[in-house]
């Protein structure tokens, strides 16, 4: 028996990891894109903070 032979189990099993990488992955390119987009179109990027925002208030022009 060679010190260097892996079992089948461990060919699978890092297959599976290759996956589960892979699609981790996807997920942080997905969610980095979406962040780069927002905050390259500017706009409204105001936080959450329990306070009236007058930028989201519609006027009322009468």
């Amino acid at each position: 028996m060679a010190l260097g032979t892996q079992h089948e189990i461990h060919t699978r099993r890092f297959g599976r990891n290759m996956g589960v990488a892979l699609a981790l992955l996807a997920f942080v390119a997905l969610v980095f894109g979406l962040t780069v987009v927002k905050v390259n179109n500017g706009g409204m990027i105001e936080a959450f903070d329990h306070q009236p925002q007058l930028s989201l208030i519609p006027e009322n022009n009468q």
